[in-house]
């Protein structure tokens, strides 16, 4: 397993973009390892708020080479959840180190760093040769080890607040993160360290290092072109994510839509061309004829263009001004959008 692979198990989730990280294509385990024995010095831990409790971790394993850049050989333990609720479903353990042995018949040891957001029961279910992180090729080994039971209890959770509530495209915003204990829903009364991203360093790890306040909050300014991308907050414990929060940035797109002709003879076609600002190609787009003093129905839909723009039909059906309007409904982060009302007259 690897850090991508690793990181996107813990925020797969309804957006759009692959979060931090997708899955690759299967790769086969490194031929070179075989494992003997894993153990772990604790069954059973309990563990609240932002506490972590390390467990010692020893593998018995060989690795089947005699290249002497092979010799700092480290490893790594992974477990998985098989029961229980908490924000994580993967646990690795941090580096670990030959402490006895050789490299093809040695010990390895380190800790595992356990969090409250790991409530659960946890299976030792393969290990994995470094380096930690980086996307090798190769899968970790399969290896079925010990059984962990995690009690954790006030886990953190993070929300977010964007300013403005809805982003006109182009314009700069603000995200207020916060960090609160999920029991109590209060701040821990302590300040949190995190780490924050845009785009690829919430795929692959490494963002800005912060500390939140007291109260657990922390502002941060954003560009415009940063509403494009995915935003998230990450809460890391040696090696993984511990608590994860990717921030959804609601959109304001422009909408505008010229007629081809202002009047027209009842019951001819007239074309409505425009263009939108923001969201991405193949988003509906509908016309509205105004019915009555304040009901505006569909009456045309089309798709919007790679190139942002659109082409709608307009059918006058009855003498006089007829109010119309461009519809721009939902779609991805884009909240609905309209152009301005216009008229065509119907002759």
């Amino acid at each position: 397993m690897n850090t991508r692979r690793f990181l996107a198990a813990l925020l797969a989730a309804p957006l759009v973009v692959a979060v931090l990280g997708g899955t690759p294509a299967q790769a086969a385990p490194d031929a070179k390892l075989s494992i003997s024995d894993v153990r772990l010095s604790k069954a059973a831990v309990s563990v609240s708020g932002l506490d972590t409790v390390k467990l010692d971790v020893t593998v018995k394993a060989g690795y089947d080479s005699d290249d002497p850049r092979d010799e700092d050989t480290t490893l790594y333990v992974y477990l998985q959840r098989t029961g229980g609720s908490g924000q994580i479903d993967d646990l690795a353990s941090t580096k670990l180190t030959r402490t006895a042995g050789t490299l093809k018949n040695g010990t390895w040891t380190g800790p595992l760093n356990i969090v409250s957001s790991a409530n659960g029961t946890w299976h030792v279910t393969s290990v994995g040769a470094s380096p930690y992180g980086v996307d090798t090729g190769i899968d970790s080994t399969p290896y079925d080890g010990p059984v962990l039971a995690v009690t954790g209890t006030h886990a953190p959770t993070i929300g977010y607040t964007v300013t403005p509530q809805t982003v006109p495209v182009g314009k700069p915003y603000s995200i207020k993160w916060s960090v609160t204990d999920s029991s109590t829903g209060k701040p821990y009364g302590t300040r949190v360290s995190a780490w924050v991203g845009v785009d690829s360093p919430c795929a692959e790890g490494g963002g800005q290092s912060i500390t939140t306040d007291a109260a657990g909050n922390y502002a941060k300014s954003y560009q415009a072109s940063d509403a494009n991308w995915l935003n998230c907050f990450v809460i890391e414990t040696d090696p993984y994510p511990s608590a994860i929060s990717d921030a959804r940035v609601p959109r304001q797109s422009g909408v505008s839509a010229v007629p081809a002709k202002t009047s027209a003879k009842v019951g001819t076609n007239v074309a409505v061309n425009g263009s939108v600002t923001g969201p991405p190609a193949r988003c509906g787009i509908s016309l509205q004829r105004l019915y009555g003093a304040s009901q505006w129905r569909t009456v045309n839909s089309a798709t919007v263009r790679d190139s942002g723009r659109y082409t709608l039909t307009a059918t006058p059906s009855y003498k006089g001004k007829i109010p119309y309007r461009v519809l721009l409904p939902a779609c991805h982060r884009f909240v609905p959008a309209s152009s301005k009302p216009f008229t065509i007259t119907g002759v």
